[in-house]
């Protein structure tokens, strides 16, 4: 399948992986997709968010989850995580995007899957999803982003 992947979108999942290895995440979630796909231009254009505002607001969404379980992160720093090692297995949700892109390309009968294909899975995914927790956080307006993908 990764053949099939753009360039753009391959390096795309390799930033993810940096992501959830830097963030001490065991697996390769939805949100370090969207994390990924924002440290290229053009998915940071379209949706109208910088790499920088994404990662404060997963640190909010984070400190906020510890908090509801009597966990108070204020005065914490977070670790040091390596960015290389071992390659973190991708969530169920995060096959399902991967499963989503594949199924768009071949809709639209085009050879390669493309960063517009990943965005617009990411916006696809369900309210209880981590990514869509985040594009909430980040007040992205997904119709707006359609718009533009499409």
């Amino acid at each position: 399948m990764f053949e099939q992947f753009a360039r753009d979108t391959r390096r795309v999942v390799g930033y993810a992986m940096e992501e959830a290895r830097s963030r001490g995440d065991k697996r390769l979630g939805t949100e370090h997709l969207l994390l990924g796909a924002l440290h290229e231009q053009g998915p940071s254009r379209v949706l109208g968010v910088s790499l920088e505002d994404a990662h404060s607001a997963a640190s909010r969404l984070d400190a906020a989850a510890l908090q509801a379980i009597g966990l108070d992160t204020r005065n914490l720093e977070r670790a040091a995580m390596p960015t290389k090692g071992r390659k973190p297995p991708f969530s169920s949700g995060a096959k399902e995007v991967m499963a989503s892109m594949v199924k768009q390309a071949v809709n639209q009968k085009s050879r390669q899957i493309t960063t517009s294909n990943l965005l617009s899975a990411l916006l696809d995914r369900e309210e209880h999803d981590p990514v869509s927790a985040l594009l909430s956080e980040l007040k992205v307006d997904k119709a707006a982003v359609r718009d533009r993908l499409a």
